[in-house]
């Protein structure tokens, strides 16, 4: 996932990708004013006061400008915002009081070079506040939260600055400018038209004040939700209930007993999907059964971490933007500068998946219904059961268990001898870890990344271990934006929760986490190959259902042979993972496909319901209508519940994905397409990775994507190559 920063920042306002993941986070656009806004600068300290000590007012002095997290201190970050707000406005409202006619170079190159100072803040806060976050620094974000809103607000509706990108705009064809300077003018103009800029006063009015509330309302939902899936760990009093656990899954629940001051206790952590790891090893099916409702109650208490009321406000809100914007839908403003660009087109996609993936489902659920009626269970399977008695079929049908797989995966491993080998054979990247960069914790690594000349190209952090501090989830983001303009190099990192070890123990992990450090790592890529003059333009800074793309091109090199052979060794013995155990793999390549994508499906289908609502429609109840919709998209499997149930879908509520979770259906669709065009020519060669680098990964959003996409691959991608890939769609025989 890329992550979008929860407080805004606004080089030129082309909010619309830079960074989670990510998260793993808000981009309502927001308020005008043609003098600098109030809000959150009485406070501020003069640069003079403070500059002796807050580590953001000047640029750091580290490589590649990363942050000095080593000086960083949680109450340096509201000052920095402060006074960074106050900078930022007074930069543009010199731009826009310009009495020279306005131009390119005196209105939208300053505008790109503008909010350093908020930039250098907001950075930081994001990867600190998502990866290691407290009482103080949720605080700040929801007392920050809308007070950028209003920030952005006053910059996308200043009416002033608006007229000179308005007329910059309508010179376009006649100002000679190169392609990319033209496509940073179009961009600017549709993100501020989008924004609010073209309302009547009293529109613009009541539009701020739905972004500064719908922004208090996601950071409101961010934090509730954090402490509900803290609180909502399952805590075991005997052991014999974790039978069928492994002996280091077992000592790890031990050990985050004994953090909670829980000794003698095991607690099984929530992860952010509804379904959880242990389900697939736990043999007593009470556990089981509390373990799922645990994760599927876990923001349902009727307690202050209940989240139902906030969404159901927040849907509303989002809904009353788009009228106000000359939309029907929330979803119809939000897709119009999407490559899918309505959202009949996304929704049409989705119903080509859904059938097949349903059919697919209901008869992997036969084969499970089977072996829990061989056994004489006695029972029907349910949610709680899937992934137990799927492990059983999978060890059935293919003589394969995620026992036999997980010692060929040691984190470090992986990470070195895969994600790293995998981007050294592509594209000729090396990495070399140090150890002089400071960290936001003990755990986070850095590697500086080598191009294939040997230059220096990028930072890479890397944060893989659960957290109860920890937003849930897998994300990618910057702390460094890439730009020519501005003379940076990209400072990357990425955010993972694989179980953490407990001392003395290898991190070993599933085939799924394995996944999730390529598809993040692709994220990565496609910052660290950033080459683009204004940031604005830079990285992952493009649609919603293109960023996703890369990441999941990269999870299809986990798979080459030669990659995987380099890092799928025993991590006790060095032995390369036997070759019938490859072979087994293989075969199971499209095991369970059927759970995998209904449950995504049914995710994305349930977002897009949320954010198809009018503005006339009354207040939800999360619920009902959560059920309503999947039974009416005709995907309401008891036994396959959506990867997110609405009351914990943090893409949706707070991390940016909103009416965008579609995006990663549509971008396997890219990817899988893309990958078929590197078989097609070859598969890993260096040609085609500096093919792919070139084309793709460092163009960012300096083209329009559709055509970015197919002046690469010399066509319109197809879905076919998805749904072979995926087990949708037998592949044809061979005669």
């Amino acid at each position: 996932m890329l992550r979008l920063r929860t407080l805004v920042i606004a080089t030129s306002i082309a909010l619309a990708a830079c960074s989670q993941q990510s998260n793993e986070q808000a981009q309502q656009p927001a308020p005008a004013s043609t003098a600098p806004a109030k809000a959150g600068t009485a406070a501020a300290p003069a640069a003079a006061e403070v500059s002796a000590v807050n580590p953001f007012f000047e640029p750091s002095t580290l490589p590649f400008q990363a942050p000095p997290f080593d000086k960083i201190k949680d109450g340096d970050y509201q000052p920095a915002f402060a006074e960074g707000m106050k900078q930022h406005l007074a930069e543009i409202e010199k731009i826009a009081e310009n009495p020279e006619p306005p131009t390119f170079e005196n209105t939208i190159v300053p505008m790109e070079k503008s909010g350093q100072l908020l930039s250098r803040a907001m950075h930081a806060f994001d990867a600190v506040s998502g990866a290691n976050t407290n009482d103080t620094l949720q605080k700040v974000q929801e007392e920050e939260a809308p007070k950028f809103a209003e920030h952005q607000d006053a910059i996308v509706m200043n009416d002033k600055l608006f007229k000179r990108i308005e007329t910059i705009y309508s010179q376009r064809d006649s100002l000679k400018l190169d392609p990319e300077s033209r496509r940073l003018v179009e961009v600017t103009y549709q993100n501020f038209v989008r924004g609010g800029a073209k309302l009547s006063d009293a529109d613009k009015t009541k539009l701020k004040d739905l972004n500064k509330e719908e922004s208090s309302l996601s950071t409101q939902f961010t934090n509730k939700l954090l402490a509900a899936t803290k609180d909502g760990a399952l805590v075991v009093d005997d052991k014999a209930k974790l039978d069928g656990m492994s002996e280091g899954d077992v000592a790890a629940a031990a050990e985050a007993g004994k953090g909670r001051k829980l000794d003698g206790k095991w607690v099984l952590p929530l992860q952010n999907t509804t379904q959880q790891p242990a389900l697939q090893t736990l043999n007593d099916r009470p556990t089981r059964e509390a373990l799922f409702k645990a994760s599927w109650n876990r923001a349902e208490k009727g307690d202050a971490n209940d989240t139902r009321e906030l969404i159901s406000r927040i849907a509303q809100i989002r809904a009353e933007q788009a009228k106000l914007l000359g939309f029907s839908s929330y979803a119809a403003w939000k897709l119009e500068d999407q490559m899918a660009k309505t959202p009949e087109a996304a929704l049409g996609f989705m119903d080509k998946l859904a059938p097949a993936a349903t059919a697919r489902a209901e008869r992997e659920a036969k084969d499970i219904q089977d072996v829990i009626d061989q056994q004489k269970g006695g029972f029907k399977v349910e949610a709680w059961d899937w992934n137990h008695y799927a492990e059983q079929v999978r060890k059935a049908k293919y003589d394969l268990d995620e026992s036999q797989i997980k010692p060929y995966f040691e984190l470090d491993n992986v990470l070195q001898n895969g994600v790293f080998y995998a981007a050294n054979q592509l594209y000729g990247l090396t990495f070399k870890e140090r150890k002089d960069i400071p960290v936001w914790q003990p755990d986070v690594r850095v590697f500086e990344v080598f191009d294939k000349d040997g230059s220096s190209l990028a930072l890479f952090y890397c944060d893989y271990f659960k957290r109860d501090n920890k937003n849930g989830g897998a994300w990618m983001s910057n702390l460094v934006d890439q730009s020519k303009l501005m003379g940076t190099k990209p400072v990357i990192f990425n955010v993972a929760n694989f179980t953490k070890p407990a001392p003395g123990q290898a991190a070993l992990l599933s085939f799924d986490d394995v996944i999730t450090m390529f598809h993040e790592f692709g994220h990565g890529l496609h910052g660290i190959f950033a080459n683009t003059q204004y940031p604005s333009l830079s990285g992952a800074a493009t649609a919603r259902d293109f960023v996703e793309f890369p990441s999941q091109f990269n999870e299809h090199w986990a798979t080459d042979p030669k990659i995987f052979a380099n890092y799928a060794k025993n991590y006790q013995t060095g032995e390369p993972m036997p070759q019938a155990l490859v072979d087994k793999i293989k075969k199971a390549k499209t095991f369970n496909k059927g759970y995998d994508m209904t449950e995504l499906v049914s995710a994305a289908l349930l977002d897009m319901s949320w954010h198809s609502l009018g503005a006339d429609v009354p207040k939800q109840d999360p619920d009902k209508f959560e059920a309503d919709a999947l039974a009416k998209a005709k995907i309401n499997l008891s036994y396959v519940p959506p990867r997110y149930r609405s009351s914990y879908f943090q893409h949706i509520w707070g991390n940016g994905y909103a009416a965008g979770y579609y995006a990663y259906l549509w971008t396997e669709m890219l990817a899988d397409d893309a990958f078929q065009g590197f078989v097609d020519k070859g598969g890993m060669t260096r040609e085609n990775g500096d093919r792919f680098r070139a084309m793709i990964l460092s163009q960012g959003n300096t083209v329009e994507l559709s055509k970015l996409y197919k002046d690469w691959r010399g066509k319109d991608p197809s879905i076919e190559p998805m749904l072979l890939n995926r087990g949708l769609k037998e592949a044809p025989q061979k005669k």
